[in-house]
């Protein structure tokens, strides 16, 4: 296993390399300049001013030459320091990566315990309305712009009911261990960036199960008398898990990233909020620095995504 992981992660370095070089270059070939951006409005700059910001950040240097220069403060884990807020680039992305995760974990979670019951429900009971109810979700799950469906929450549930907060991972005032509130603050924000997978998974689990069902060694598991708790969950449903697997494999990286929307709808302080911030503000090593550490979140994930093809198909086996 060991053996196993170290290969992926040497594989992965040609991959990281490569991402480096593609975001390093539309950011630095996007249209403005940061230098001129963060100083517009400052009384009595003048041109030099200008000019000696830009060496200060290495700015004045061909983009080859600046791409080099960053390559080898990353390797000693060095993204630079903020132009806006004058601080370690990777510092101030770390600081935020707990909360990112905190709600990708959770809109995970939500993924699983509901996406898959309810393909396991719509295959046992195929032809009937609730196989229609769940294919019509899985639909619907599509095609509900996130963004239109976070503010409809948000009016129904904090504006008209004010069952729960609209905004924010933590109430003014409250202990950041008060774990009741941290809960009634994530359930939109989760439920809303779980939706897609919900109706992924369902539809995923819905097709394998039929498929499965169907199959000679279940009609065999079914004629040796086996109860049929046994069959369903011993024979089919783990079988059925293996394209699960499979969808589970960048699935970090994709609630991450799908999170800045979401963040921004519930103004939750995370890494994708933070990111489209520095953006707009072409905040050069903040804006790098976030992209290089989802892609090694990316990585991860599809680490952590054959190792459990291994456990859920024992034909596989990790070497």
């Amino acid at each position: 296993m060991g053996t196993f992981i170290l290969r992926r992660l040497l594989y992965a370095i040609p991959t990281l390399i490569g991402i480096s070089i593609i975001t390093f270059a539309i950011v630095r070939l996007s249209p403005g300049d940061p230098i001129r951006l963060f100083t517009f409005g400052v009384q009595d700059i003048t041109q030099e001013d200008i000019e000696a910001l830009r060496r200060t950040y290495g700015l004045d240097k061909p983009i080859p030459l600046q791409y080099i220069d960053w390559l080898g403060r990353v390797v000693r884990l060095d993204f630079g320091q903020s132009f806006i807020y004058h601080k370690d680039a990777g510092r101030l992305i770390l600081d935020l990566i707990p909360n990112t995760l905190q709600l990708a974990v959770v809109a995970l979670l939500l993924q699983l315990l509901i996406g898959v019951p309810l393909g396991v429900i719509a295959a046992l009971k195929r032809g009937t309305w609730i196989d229609g109810a769940v294919r019509v979700f899985g639909v619907a799950g599509h095609a509900v712009p996130a963004f239109w469906l976070g503010l409809v929450l948000i009016v129904v549930f904090a504006v008209i009911l004010r069952w729960l907060p609209s905004q924010g991972m933590l109430t003014v005032g409250k202990d950041v261990w008060d774990l009741p509130d941290r809960l009634k603050h994530i359930i939109l924000p989760a439920f809303v960036l779980s939706l897609t997978g919900i109706a992924n998974y369902s539809r995923i689990l819905r097709t394998e199960m039929l498929d499965i069902l169907g199959q000679d060694f279940v009609r065999t598991a079914h004629a040796k008398g086996l109860p049929e708790r046994a069959v369903m969950f011993v024979h089919a449903l783990r079988n059925a898990l293996i394209p699960v697997v499979t969808a589970l494999g960048g699935i970090l990286t994709i609630l991450v990233g799908g999170a800045l929307v979401i963040e921004q709808v519930f103004s939750w302080p995370g890494l994708g909020r933070f990111t489209f911030q520095a953006t707009i503000a072409k905040d050069y090593p903040v804006i790098q620095a976030g992209v290089m550490i989802a892609s090694v979140l990316l990585v991860l994930s599809y680490i952590l995504r054959d190792i459990a093809y291994a456990l859920v198909d024992p034909r596989i086996k990790v070497k």
